[in-house]
């Protein structure tokens, strides 16, 4: 089990990181946009990573190669909403394959999926952190290196927990 709290350290097994969280903390998370890391116990969906930047990685996870058309839904009003999509698209979404190196390495977490809520927030994503640990839209960022080891380390049974 990963635990996630308030004091923006990711606890898993003997690993103890840092980590970046929304901007407005962690709590019930009301609405898309609102920058809360919302509060909850969830699955681990996916991984995704960039091929180019990211060498040598080894996971009981599927891992899947980011490409250059591939974002992530955002708009309430798209019936892809909370999804991988296709890009460009003609709703907003957020661009997997980025310039700066935060989307290199992404966890998905099952947070709004089954059934998705419009409007409830999307993309709930455990990815590169910024420098110095900047915070999120509500996500949660580890360095690099963290994010290499934790995945390496957890299989399709580990659970996350933010609280």
């Amino acid at each position: 089990m990963i635990v996630i709290n308030k004091s923006g350290y990711l606890k898993y097994k003997n690993f103890k990181f840092r980590c970046a969280l929304g901007k407005h903390g962690i709590s019930e998370k009301k609405k898309e946009g609102d920058k809360i890391t919302p509060k909850g116990i969830y699955k681990i969906v996916n991984v995704y990573y960039r091929q180019d930047r990211i060498k040598k990685i080894s996971s009981q996870l599927k891992l899947i190669k980011i490409k250059k058309n591939m974002g992530w839904c955002d708009d309430p009003d798209s019936k892809n909403y909370n999804e991988l999509i296709k890009v460009p698209a003609k709703y907003s979404y957020e661009k997997l394959f980025r310039n700066e190196n935060t989307y290199d390495l992404i966890i998905v977490l099952n947070y709004n999926m089954n059934p998705v809520i419009k409007n409830k927030g999307s993309a709930i994503f455990i990815h590169v952190a910024k420098k110095n640990y900047k915070k999120t839209a509500g996500c949660i960022a580890l360095k690099k290196t963290h994010l290499t080891k934790l995945i390496e380390n957890i299989n399709k049974r580990t659970k996350v927990v933010i609280n």
